[in-house]
């Protein structure tokens, strides 16, 4: 039986984490996949990248992607028990925004202090990816020793029905996310 988990319950688990593997096609139709940084901000997450980075040619042409968020799990008494890592992965509606076109709450928290420098944001863009249909997860919410069992460690939660109708419809406007 699949755990039904809460929307809030997995967006809480993905506020804490930083690191995910993004999942994009190629103009020429081959999956590719590449590991990023990325910020949450408003039930969306945004990774930074140059203009002309293959990732952004890539969604900017298609912007269909999947994301999977790695969670690493340790025993704190026995860090040196390897213990596979839980996962949140779910289908987005990407887009690019150009550096210039972003809000500079965004800029800063993506760049830091490097969004202060106009030549730097000329080349950079964020890559807003909104979750679409379901979270599909694995290890979030039970306990390491039910993670043995993949039948108590599978989980779904549905993904916010107000972000789904606004990707599907287009995105918001950034005016909307200050």
């Amino acid at each position: 039986m699949t755990l039904q988990l809460a929307t809030d319950q997995v967006w809480r688990a993905i506020e804490r984490e930083l690191f995910a593997v993004l999942g994009m096609v190629t103009a020429r139709e081959e999956a590719r996949t590449v590991g990023v940084v990325y910020g949450v901000h408003g039930r969306k997450l945004y990774i930074g990248t140059g203009r002309q980075a293959w990732k952004a040619r890539h969604v900017a042409a298609n912007p269909h992607v999947s994301v999977t968020i790695p969670i690493a799990k340790r025993i704190p008494i026995m860090p040196w028990i390897k213990i596979p890592a839980a996962t949140i992965t779910f289908a987005g509606a990407a887009r690019v925004i150009p550096g210039e076109e972003a809000s500079p709450e965004l800029l800063l928290a993506m760049f830091r202090q490097q969004s202060y420098d106009p030549e730097f944001v000329a080349n950079m863009c964020l890559i807003e990816v909104t979750p679409v249909g379901e979270f599909v997860t694995y290890g979030i919410g039970v306990s390491l020793s039910q993670m043995r069992y993949p039948e108590k460690a599978r989980g779904r939660a549905p993904v916010d029905a107000g972000a789904q109708s606004q990707a599907v419809a287009g995105g918001e406007s950034l005016e909307d996310l200050k």
